[in-house]
């Protein structure tokens, strides 16, 4: 007897242990506080404001103060001393650089140019990134695109410097300081996820139209992932190899030098490689407020419709990002090392650069500032029947799997639609207490409050509905964009030779402008939101390939080797070393994922993505600063509110 009473007394005892239990763990005492919350306020809500979309009553219209703004800059940009000697300045400055670089590659021909570009990259990177830079200048020439090319190349080896420079700064003060990265975070955010359309109407109306706006919107747009990957990159430092220097008696500045820089070379070089790629994916849109050459000719060809006069205009950008990115970022740099340490081979080493630089500019005069014009190839025709061919064989149907338009027709019903209607069905006040949950499951109370509070901001800038509607655009195509790139960039990050096949297709996906390819995505799929959807996934998909790979390559090798000793098979290594061990890129990739897709709703909006894109798109064309400003600020807020319920804290995750 007292042994069954013994057996069922543990039974009894059970359910309210687990209870305890339950209690104990802090992600059900955060979901219980907010239903409880929750529940004591909605009813309210509900009488006083409705359970539909956002009320008006809660709305502000800013179209006067905003009106008057754009009246004030307009009347000042003359006369105003914040004009004549601030933001004068700033514009002066940049187009005297820009300038500067377009005469000395003028000054150099197109011989001189090219046999520079390749002897740069060879002494930074080695043979190959030498060949490909000779390969791509002698294509851009063969291209007819020469001059073009050479008005881009100046802009963006500007836009580029600048852009690593500030990303950099605000990396550095990031990394080394808890406070300064909480502070910047919300702000980088902003860079990322603010379209570049809502801030090109007011960079226009402060500094006027061409190059100084091109270059300032594309470091507003391209800084941003150089500083988080900086900042990953000294945040990540080993701490046994920081107490091993502070052992010896270093100082701060020590430490930084000899020990967290090094340490964080790889994220440093992927944070260059993305800034290049994400400064020349500007191009074209910095030719709409007047930036001349590459972008200005893939602009004028989408205008006619001409899929082939784009293509000639885009292949030398993508020639350009691989050319940049080959010789900036290429992780060899440097593997000579010590071999050319003392003064007799830095001597030869100078001379040998000297001569070969008098050998350039000596080629470059005899050989002539442009390219030959008889030296060129036309691929605009054969491009275009290509389209047409592609159009004509894929729009209608394939046997037994169906067309491109049924494609997008079922995208479209089946998970686009439902998803716009559930999130424009969902009470706001639902959606605030939704969206604080979800953020403080993985952050703290204040992630969830930036969170909610960033979600209120649009509908107190009354967008709510068409914010929703872009929701469900970028949650559908995030998530595709992370099954694909997590597809392809485990394979990419066990395989050497994957890796370096997948490189120059990354290259070209994003790098090649979104307006060269969103023509043929019109033709195969048609207009509506799917082929918006289609060209953010493409847009997005080479970042998260990148960093997920990366840090898949970065798993310590002896945690695998133990991995192995225990009998673990790939994919349990993959599984339970990896992708842990990866956590940090895994989420960066995440983010990257979001703010990228978010970047191509405005060129959604071309091809019929409607919502804020438009309303964006619509406020840059009619010059109204309301509408387009009030847009673009509420898909920025979208990308905050995405980017805390994505992200967790340094807290949460301790």
């Amino acid at each position: 007897m007292s042994s069954a009473a013994t057996t069922v007394a543990p039974q009894a005892a059970a359910p309210p242990g687990a209870l305890r239990a339950a209690w104990q763990r802090p992600a059900a005492r955060k979901l219980l506080l907010l239903a409880a919350v929750t529940a004591a306020l909605a009813p309210f809500a509900a009488a006083r404001w409705g359970s539909g979309a956002w009320p008006s009553e809660l709305a502000v219209s800013l179209d006067g103060p905003l009106g008057r703004a754009n009246d004030w800059i307009i009347d000042n940009r003359d006369s105003h001393w914040l004009f004549l000697h601030f933001f004068g300045h700033i514009s002066n400055a940049i187009i005297t650089a820009v300038r500067a670089v377009y005469v000395v590659l003028l000054a150099l021909g197109w011989a001189g140019v090219t046999a520079g570009a390749s002897l740069l990259a060879w002494r930074l990177a080695g043979v190959r990134a030498g060949a490909t830079a000779l390969v791509s200048f002698a294509v851009c020439g063969l291209l007819g695109m020469w001059v073009p090319t050479m008005r881009t190349l100046a802009l963006m080896i500007v836009a580029v410097a600048a852009s690593v420079a500030v990303g950099a700064l605000l990396g550095l003060a990031a990394g080394l300081s808890d406070r300064m990265f909480r502070g910047l975070r919300p702000v980088l955010d902003t860079m990322q996820a603010l379209p570049a359309f809502a801030y090109l109407l007011p960079v226009v109306l402060v500094f006027g139209i061409g190059v100084a706006p091109a270059v300032l919107a594309t470091v507003v747009y391209a800084a941003p992932p150089m500083a988080r990957l900086t900042a990953l990159g000294l945040r990540g430092t080993d701490q046994g190899v920081l107490e091993a220097v502070d052992s010896l008696g270093a100082t701060g500045r020590q430490r930084l030098l000899t020990a967290r820089l090094p340490l964080a070379r790889r994220e440093l070089l992927l944070g260059v490689n993305q800034t290049i790629m994400m400064a020349l994916s500007m191009a074209v849109i910095a030719s709409v407020i007047g930036a001349d050459g590459l972008g200005d000719r893939v602009y004028q060809s989408l205008s006619t419709v001409d899929v082939g006069a784009a293509l000639t205009a885009g292949i030398p950008i993508v020639l350009l990002a691989i050319v940049l990115d080959r010789s900036v970022g290429n992780r060899s740099a440097g593997r000579n090392g010590g071999a050319q340490n003392s003064p007799r081979s830095r001597t030869r080493t100078a001379t040998t650069w000297a001569v070969a630089a008098a050998a350039t500019v000596a080629l470059g005069r005899l050989a002539g500032t442009t390219w030959p014009a008889h030296w060129t190839v036309a691929i605009a025709g054969p491009v275009n029947e290509a389209k047409d061919w592609m159009v004509q064989h894929l729009y209608n149907g394939i046997p037994g799997i169906g067309g491109t338009a049924d494609w997008a027709a079922q995208y479209t019903g089946w998970v686009l639609d439902p998803l716009r209607d559930g999130l424009q069905a969902l009470p706001w006040w639902g959606a605030l207490a939704l969206v604080a949950a979800l953020a403080w499951l993985i952050g703290t109370w204040r992630t969830a409050l930036t969170a909610v509070l960033s979600l209120a901001a649009i509908g107190v800038l009354g967008r709510w509905e068409p914010a929703m509607d872009t929701l469900s655009q970028v949650l559908a195509a995030v998530a595709v964009t992370l099954v694909l790139g997590f597809a392809v960039a485990v394979p990419a990050a066990r395989s050497p030779r994957v890796d370096r096949l997948l490189r120059p297709v990354l290259d070209v996906f994003q790098t090649m402008p979104q307006f060269v390819y969103l023509i043929p995505v019109v033709a195969l799929f048609g207009i509506g939101r799917a082929p918006a959807a289609a060209a953010a996934i493409v847009y997005a998909l080479p970042a998260v390939v990148r960093i997920v790979s990366q840090g898949l390559r970065q798993a310590d090798p002896a945690a695998l080797e133990s991995a192995r000793s225990l009998g673990a098979t790939g994919g349990q290594q993959l599984r339970q070393v990896q992708f842990p061990l990866a956590r940090a890129e895994l989420l960066l990739a995440v983010n990257q994922a979001v703010v990228l897709v978010l970047s191509v709703v405005i060129i959604g909006a071309l091809v019929g993505g409607g919502a804020l894109g438009y309303e964006v798109v619509f406020g840059l064309a009619q010059g109204d600063l309301a509408t387009g400003l009030m847009a673009g600020t509420a898909i920025a807020c979208l990308g905050l509110m995405l980017d805390r319920v994505t992200q967790p804290t340094k807290e949460a995750t301790r």
